[in-house]
């Protein structure tokens, strides 16, 4: 009878403490843990100005990885290499220093000064220069004589800085498609022909047309560490090319509709002074933590956690991208996660593996050196989730669906269950840091909000434009998904790419 009288009161207790609480917690325990207010102020703490951007080999960027190693450690996460949450990488690496100018010149007298961050950005891998020179307007800025077109064939661009457009033509010559002309093929194509700077603009012939952003993607090519490069904004265009009896439009109009160079010079020259310091290899890391699966059999077969931490770095004193979207939000998701599986009570049959990867900005970087350098069997890892803007927008895209459908399936049934938000849309696999996770055919999946890119590579890419509700749901979905693999609730599908 003492028994069962001590037991009583702790039954009741029992019911007690599960009736009050959270049902969301039967959809997967922890789950009601996820919670806004903590998502966003780790995205503010990353997206803060002490952190600049969050370049990759930066010494802000590495500040920021240690913040979150200490929080994964903090909640009792292990060092996910070796005994380190540092997996560290070399990436190429540009520094630009004040003062930084771009003016307008007319019968060598400045008639207009531009705001850096406003009217033009330098590109993350300008090299360095001051002078003052003529401009020529030189369409897609390429020069392909063996395809027939070459937008500087008859123009002499030499001591001259060119106008170029930022992006190839939407048409092509015959079955022939044109090269990726990253940033850097395009400067080295403009060098070629004596240009000692280049100017990229948007094409102004499109619905909507992107404003200068910060972005650090270069393509492949040596570094010409005296070559300014800068995105400009249209309005400087069109102060450009002001008594040249064109317009931007006019110009690409007529390129498009006659697939034919419309190269000219300009009345007007630009006054130029950007100091880079370029660094062809430069240390970064990416933060790697785990937890331990429980299940004997299951433990030695692992969920990756991804996202990436770093952005697009800072320009002179005061321009810095924050990257609040992109990608503070889903590197603090990942965080959020990891607690919630610490907080939930129930101990994973598989290990997980939380990472946050250095040098997507530059073009997976990390994400391919952690691939390659896996500290478990590509074989043994059954899934990867990655997260990537998923704080601003209007809905939810899971991408993946098309190789890994029965994970797909899995995200579509909780997210009946937690907020129908989830469109019907996907894609294949891979996506971003997903991409070399998919290229060795793990299943992945890609987290991300419809509508996410208002901000993109903006100054304005701050937490005050986030949408904490669908941050706060996708998290959870994404948690969701990934406790039923972490509890052995799926099986591995083959992917055959």
């Amino acid at each position: 009878m003492k028994t069962r009288l001590f037991l009583i009161p702790i039954y009741l207790l029992s019911v007690a403490l599960f009736s009050c609480s959270d049902p969301l917690d039967k959809i997967a325990p922890g789950i009601s843990s996820i919670k806004s207010t903590d998502l966003i102020e780790t995205v503010s703490q990353l997206s803060d100005k002490e952190y600049e951007g969050r370049m990759s080999g930066s010494k802000a960027y590495d500040k920021a990885a240690a913040y979150m190693a200490n929080k994964f450690e903090d909640i009792g996460m292990q060092p996910g290499i070796n005994s380190s949450f540092m997996q560290h990488l070399n990436v190429e690496y540009n520094e630009i220093h004040s003062p930084c100018l771009l003016n307008l010149v007319k019968d060598n007298t400045v008639v207009k000064k531009y705001e850096l961050g406003k009217d033009y950005v330098y590109r993350g891998f300008t090299g360095s220069g001051n002078f003052t020179a003529p401009v020529a307007f030189c369409g897609y800025g390429i020069s392909r004589p063996d395809l027939g077109y070459d937008d500087y064939a008859g123009i002499d661009v030499k001591g001259k800085v060119v106008m170029v457009f930022k992006y190839n033509p939407s048409w092509q010559i015959g079955d022939n498609r044109w090269h990726h002309n990253y940033p850097r093929e395009k400067s080295f194509t403009a060098a070629q022909h004596g240009a000692i700077g280049i100017l990229f603009v948007s094409i102004p012939n499109v619905p909507e047309v992107q404003k200068t952003i910060g972005s650090i993607l270069a393509g492949e090519g040596e570094q010409n560490e005296s070559f300014p490069q800068m995105h400009i904004d249209l309005p400087v265009a069109a102060d450009l090319l002001e008594g040249s009896g064109f317009s931007l439009s006019q110009l690409q109009t007529t390129i498009d509709d006659n697939k034919k160079p419309k190269s000219i010079l300009v009345n007007a020259s630009v006054q130029v002074e950007v100091h880079a310091e370029y660094t062809k290899e430069k240390q970064t890391e990416n933060v790697v933590a785990m937890m331990e699966g429980s299940d004997p059999a299951l433990k030695d077969q692992y969920l990756v956690i991804g996202a990436h931490l770093d952005h697009v770095g800072i320009q002179g004193d005061d321009v810095y991208f924050p990257g609040a979207n992109d990608n503070a939000s889903g590197s603090a998701a990942v965080l959020e996660i990891a607690k919630a599986f610490k907080e939930s009570g129930v101990k994973p049959k598989r290990s997980i593996i939380f990472v946050l990867f250095a040098g997507e900005e530059l073009g997976l970087n990390g994400a391919r050196y952690f691939v390659e350098n896996s500290p478990v069997p590509h074989e043994k890892i059954v899934a990867m989730l990655n997260m990537d803007c998923i704080a601003h927008g209007d809905s939810i895209r899971i991408g993946g669906g098309g190789k890994s459908p029965r994970l797909w399936n899995i995200t579509r049934e909780k997210d009946s269950l937690l907020s129908n938000m989830m469109v019907e849309g996907t894609w294949p696999g891979g996506g971003a840091d997903a991409t070399p996770f998919f290229e060795q055919n793990i299943p992945t999946l890609y987290f991300v909000t419809t509508n996410s890119y208002t901000h993109l590579h903006y100054m304005t890419d701050t937490p005050e434009t986030l949408n904490p509700d669908l941050y706060e749901k996708i998290v959870r979905l994404a948690y969701a998904t990934a406790y039923e693999v972490a509890m052995g609730n799926y099986e591995k599908e083959v992917i055959d790419n």
